[in-house]
């Protein structure tokens, strides 16, 4: 297979680690899995950087300077490399001959949509569990930067070589969903003519006529005036089910589509729930005890001690052992929880939750209960990470959109993607970490500027694209024969495109997508920037019709220049746009 220039590199200069073992300079034993290879943050000192002697010194017995030397007195007279020097306590500045870069064009244009696919990921099964909003009616914009972050990941891991199982659970189980069947049963009233009110509590969104009517079309008046008991299961599971669909169909416009939905209800009748209860109290991590009065305060005074079934949390860094169920036999959000999980664990290699930040403060008992679970036979606990992710601002004309499901008054998923287009909500709610505030402003998102980056990575891709069917007209076609004509501003071009492989792995192993969306920014604004020069310097265009073999050459590298965005794009999930 065609290998990219950083993985060249870092096989180099772990080769010459090895060789300095050889000659007795390194311990036979030494690791080299701190070693690093990136470009150094100022490019004037070089066009790659590595740690190595930095991270092997102390192991060695060595200053990091004199380490550095001796891997300087190896790489200085390797072909790769066309200058090396140490910098500063002890890094190793390289700078590669022209060639090489010219051979990272070739290898982009070789690999197609393949450059940067890694396989890091072993085809290891990550579970990912994102969106899982409560079943009472359609998405609303308060669920979508949850559902971009875990759709994103998904792309970004299965591109990164894992294999992902995308996952919805469906929160069937708890009161909010007999508030729904209430709900449900108002309108069912009133398709059989019945002038209703819908009392405070209830969902009151017109969402549900529909699912009304439909009941009212099936069974006519039969649980009009009927009690609760008769109708609440019936109602609840109707109602649950439209709104399935509802929401599967508002993700669906966002391009997202989950393998998996499993339900709370079904998992609990199931007996799994009890099951895990089980296992934990054989393996002694549920124990029967009092749970500890409020801590910093007086308790109320209708508190009395009970003894319920606790975890033991503490045991894995909690601050207190949690209870998996009520005093009144139900299970606890928590216990529900943590049985789920042990079921995701029987199926995936690594577990990641996407939640929203107001969930922060269970992060700590459902880690320490999935360490528990995946442990406690003595393996090592399987990976699980969640990620938090911050609630969007929506403004428009300088004013907040409010929403509220209750009040029937939100603003849906489906009809932000209808204003603005599937490809600028997904980009847009990757353009910041998911832990920090965003605001979407649908006047700014539309914007066609430098400060709307989904606008300015797609403007890129679509220069290209028009630069290349421009060459067509003219019967110019791309080549990388005379690739020896690029000069210094073009190459600096390649250097940043030849990053995507390193920072596909690493947005992998942080498991932060965003990682990708910075970039492309980035190669976005160096395609820009480049694409300037030609305002002033007609000799620095793409086409450069008296110049056929420079031409040729420029069109090669913006071809490879447009693969690297339509790769980063499509791992995103965002179409990278012929024209605009």
């Amino acid at each position: 297979m065609t290998k990219t220039l950083y993985f060249i590199y870092q096989t180099l200069i772990e080769d010459v680690q090895k060789s300095l073992v050889a000659k007795g300079v390194l311990p036979e034993d030494i690791s080299l899995a701190n070693v690093t290879l990136e470009p150094p943050r100022d490019p004037a000192h070089g066009d790659l950087a590595t740690n190595a002697a930095m991270v092997l010194a102390k192991s060695a017995g060595m200053n990091p300077r004199e380490l550095a030397s001796a891997n300087v007195a190896i790489l200085s007279s390797l072909s790769e490399i066309s200058n090396v020097e140490i910098a500063g306590p002890g890094f190793i500045n390289l700078r590669l001959p022209s060639e090489a870069w010219l051979n990272e064009l070739r290898a982009i244009a070789a690999l197609g949509s393949d450059y940067g696919r890694s396989q890091m990921g072993g085809g290891r099964v990550v579970n990912i569990e994102y969106v899982s909003a409560n079943p009472t009616g359609p998405m609303h914009m308060g669920h979508c930067r949850g559902a971009v972050v875990g759709d994103a990941l998904a792309g970004l891991l299965e591109f990164a070589g894992h294999r992902v199982t995308k996952e919805y659970y469906v929160n069937d189980a708890g009161a909010q969903v007999d508030v729904l069947a209430r709900s449900v049963h108002m309108r069912y009233r009133e398709a059989l003519g019945e002038a209703i009110t819908i009392p405070e509590g209830l969902y009151p969104g017109e969402y549900l006529k529909p699912v009304g009517e439909a009941l009212a079309a099936e069974f006519g008046d039969q649980y009009a005036a009927a009690p609760e008991a008769e109708w609440l299961i019936l109602f609840r599971t109707r109602a649950v089910a439209a709104m399935m669909d509802m929401i599967r169909a508002d993700l669906a416009t966002l391009g997202i589509q989950h393998d998996l939905f499993s339900s709370e209800a079904e998992l609990q009748a199931s007996g799994k729930v009890d099951a895990a209860e089980q296992w934990l109290r054989d393996h002694d991590l549920v124990y029967d005890g009092v749970l500890e009065a409020p801590k910093g305060k007086a308790p109320p005074e209708d508190w009395e001690p009970v003894s319920l079934p606790l975890f033991r949390s503490t045991k894995f860094g909690d601050d207190q052992d949690r209870p998996i169920k009520k005093s009144s036999g139900a299970w606890t959000y928590f216990g529900a929880d943590l049985a789920y999980h042990f079921q995701k664990a029987q199926a995936a290699d690594a577990l990641v939750d996407i939640w929203g930040a107001d969930h922060a403060g269970t992060v700590k008992r459902i880690k320490a209960a999935v360490a528990a679970l995946t442990s406690a036979d003595g393996a090592a606990p399987k990976p699980f990470e969640v990620k938090l992710v911050q609630m969007v601002q929506l403004m428009k004309g300088g004013q907040p959109f409010k929403m509220s499901k209750r009040a029937g008054n939100f603003v849906t998923l489906a009809d932000v993607v209808d204003m603005v287009g599937k490809d600028v909500v997904r980009f847009t709610m990757l353009t910041r970490k998911p832990d920090a505030q965003m605001d979407f402003d649908f006047d700014k998102v539309v914007e066609a500027s430098k400060d709307n980056p989904v606008f300015y990575v797609q403007y890129a891709h679509a220069r290209i694209r028009s630069t290349l069917r421009k060459a067509v007209d003219l019967g110019i076609t791309p080549s990388d024969a005379a690739l020896e004509k690029l000069g210094a501003e073009e190459l600096a071009l390649v250097a940043r495109a030849a990053q995507f492989p390193r920072e596909i792995e690493a947005a992998a192993r942080a498991r932060e997508p965003h990682r990708i969306a910075f970039y492309l920014y980035d190669l976005a604004a160096d395609l820009h920037s480049y694409w300037n020069l030609g305002n002033d310097r007609p000799e620095k265009r793409f086409i450069v019709e008296q110049d056929a073999q420079l031409t040729a050459a420029r069109l090669f590298l913006a071809g490879a220049i447009g693969q690297v965005i339509r790769n980063g794009l499509g791992v995103l999930g965002v179409e990278a746009v012929e024209s605009m």
